[in-house]
């Protein structure tokens, strides 16, 4: 149930804490797409007769979960768009690693490109025919015997960006087998998570932050305590 997982609604917005399973956008399974189950519950909530209107604002990977935001208004749509695309937003996430990171804290610099057969990124040269910078600074929170908690902040957004960065310094995310980790998560599931979104309101200005529970599996509960 969508009603259940709202993170935060208002006339223009509405922010929802992804599963794993959800897809963004519809694709060939033919699996409902978020949005479909979005206009599906504001149809019903409101008792609305006719369309309902729900723009796709910004994606997460279908494994991925946590916060995502999507538009109730065109206008919404619009003023959000322009947000995301000139980096005015702030995204955090978190991830579960296979291996300890080098450092505690660190910064990731690498040129990336897609494979767009494969659905996968790799790392490469600068000069690189469609090679894009890919930024990104991440924290150690917290290990356990097994697996390590990481705090990512983005400064660019490329392709499977913290799936491949982190990859390329050989700390894995937990049951990412597309990036070498060493098993599948039973879900289907990797280990990572939107954790924070912050942006302003399109209409208000108002600085808005939402923050989505983390998913209730085997992995994450070892660092339930940060939750």
């Amino acid at each position: 149930m969508i009603s259940s997982r709202v993170l935060h609604e208002d006339n223009h917005l509405i922010a929802v804490n992804k599963k794993s399973s959800e897809i963004v956008q519809g694709d060939r399974t033919g699996d409902t797409s978020m949005p479909d189950e979005i206009k599906a519950y504001l149809k019903k909530k409101y008792n609305k007769p006719g369309n309902v209107f729900c723009g796709v604002i910004h994606r997460l990977d279908r494994p991925t979960s946590g916060v995502i935001l999507f538009a109730r208004t065109s206008k919404g749509l619009e003023r959000m768009n322009k947000q995301f695309r000139n980096k005015e937003t702030s995204k955090t996430y978190w991830a579960v690693l296979e291996n300890k990171p080098p450092q505690k804290k660190g910064t990731l610099i690498h040129f990336l490109k897609k494979n767009e057969k494969q659905n996968k990124s790799y790392t490469c040269s600068e000069n690189t025919t469609g090679a894009k910078e890919a930024i990104l600074h991440y924290t150690l929170i917290s290990s356990s015997d097994r697996y390590h908690l990481v705090e990512v902040e983005l400064e660019t957004g490329r392709h499977h960006q913290i799936r491949t960065q982190l990859a390329s310094i050989g700390c894995c995310i937990k049951g990412d087998l597309k990036y070498g980790a060493k098993r599948s998560n039973g879900d289907g599931s990797i280990c990572l998570h939107s954790r924070k979104l912050k942006f302003n309101h399109p209409t208000t200005k108002e600085e808005i932050c939402l923050v989505a529970p983390l998913p209730d599996n085997v992995y994450w509960r070892i660092f339930d305590e940060f939750n």
